[in-house]
């Protein structure tokens, strides 16, 4: 799959009990009934280092940046370094490294600044699979500065995109590829590395959704040759951020929107404002804990690698299982490819006879937590005729169990019809 790396010591069974351990939000239940997780691909559980890291910033090094005082100089370090993990994270440098609110934020202000380059004989290429945090902020662009945006298809047979009219959308007008390389709704992968190869060779920029696909699989940006590439901390057990890798001799060339006198050059150039110090440390203790469950042999890149390495083989498991057994139930309908091709552990489905809403509410009544709607996915939705309802979207986390799938399942056999 795209993106992942490999390292020394790849093999580290997960001990799951310990995972588990280290997410108090599991021992919350409902009505007497342990809380199974199945939102994560709308926001995962925190591990406990998480909360612990940006409390001590928050109580001991509390600071503005920049200044002479050692608390401000703390916080300079502990930003600094927190870019240096997330470089890691996604084998990129520091310097390539910018934080914001979330992604569709970042995306949007990225977009601005790429759009006071183009006009209308340019165009931007974009898709039916994609969040619409990479999409409106495109369209926002086609409507003020009349540029084209050329959209590829999504195949609903397959749940992926329309290879060869991805490779035709891409031409000498194309600026810029904005293409999710993990769809939220569906999971499927899409392995961008050649259509970026063929943005590339038509002078264009390489944006990358990840938001999907980083608590999944371990992100390569090199591998992808990307120009710029987000991601939200919050989908892999961090606190509500997002994460911006720009290549920084790119970012460098972009009229950004910015305060005289904040920092010209980039990361920092890229950012607005004061920044949420404690998230930003947060983030990194989230990358810092999954590293924590691989093996402790190597670098942290490794590390991450070796635990990657493991949730996917568990994830695909677990997949499987629940795919499956969904299948097997009368009225109920699965959305996407099925196990065994390139996805991440996530489910949409539908059950005949039960308004999307419905079903999640029932499901929760059992305790077991997932998703409704369109997921800002509302292209995808649509396309398979789900508009009005919505679907089901459950979705397995590194803290899932084989049981609480087993829970899933049953919750879904009896849904009122």
């Amino acid at each position: 799959m795209t993106g992942t790396a490999s390292g020394r010591g790849v093999r580290a069974p997960l001990d799951l009990a310990k995972v588990r351990l280290a997410f108090p939000a599991l021992t919350r239940d409902h009505d007497g009934t342990p809380v199974a997780y199945f939102d994560g691909p709308g926001g995962t559980q925190v591990p406990r280092a998480v909360p612990e890291a940006m409390t001590d910033y928050l109580l001991r090094h509390n600071a503005n940046t920049h200044w002479a005082y050692p608390t401000s100089i703390e916080t300079d370090a502990m930003l600094w370094k927190s870019r240096e993990v997330l470089a890691d994270f996604l084998n990129a440098s520091p310097h390539d490294i910018a934080f914001g609110a979330n992604m569709t934020t970042l995306t949007f202000h990225l977009a601005r600044a790429i759009g006071r380059r183009l006009g209308p004989l340019d165009e931007i290429v974009i898709t039916e699979l994609d969040h619409h945090a990479n999409v409106a902020p495109w369209q926002a662009l086609a409507r003020e500065r009349g540029i084209k945006l050329v959209t590829v298809p999504l195949d609903t047979g397959t749940g992926a995109l329309d290879h060869s009219a991805l490779m035709r959308a891409i031409g000498p007008r194309t600026r810029v590829l904005a293409i999710g390389v993990a769809s939220n709704a569906l999971g499927t992968i899409t392995d961008v590395r050649e259509a970026a190869a063929n943005a590339r060779a038509h002078g264009a920029m390489i944006f990358i959704d990840a938001v999907h696909y980083a608590p999944h699989e371990l992100v390569d940006v090199q591998t992808m040759e990307c120009d710029f590439l987000g991601c939200s901390a919050y989908k892999f057990y961090g606190p509500h951020l997002g994460i911006l890798y720009a290549r920084s001799e790119v970012a460098a060339q972009l009229d950004l929107p910015r305060l005289e006198p904040a920092p010209s050059d980039p990361p920092e150039s890229l950012e607005t404002g004061t920044q949420n110090h404690e998230g930003i440390v947060g983030a990194a203790a989230a990358v810092e804990w999954i590293a924590s469950t691989g093996n402790p042999a190597g670098t942290r890149r490794q590390r991450l690698a070796s635990a990657y390495h493991e949730t996917r083989a568990r994830g695909e498991a677990l997949l499987e299982a629940m795919w499956d057994g969904l299948a097997r139930i009368d009225g109920v309908t699965l959305y996407g490819a099925p196990p065994g091709t390139p996805r991440t552990p996530t489910v949409a489905f539908t059950v005949k006879g039960a308004a999307s809403e419905a079903v999640a509410r029932h499901l929760a009544a059992r305790g077991v937590y997932a998703s409704h709607g369109d997921f800002y996915a509302a292209t995808v939705i649509e396309r398979y005729g789900q508009a009005a309802e919505g679907v089901v979207r459950a979705g397995c986390a590194i803290y899932t169990s084989g049981e609480e799938v087993e829970r899933l399942l049953e919750a879904v056999r009896t849904v009122p019809r």
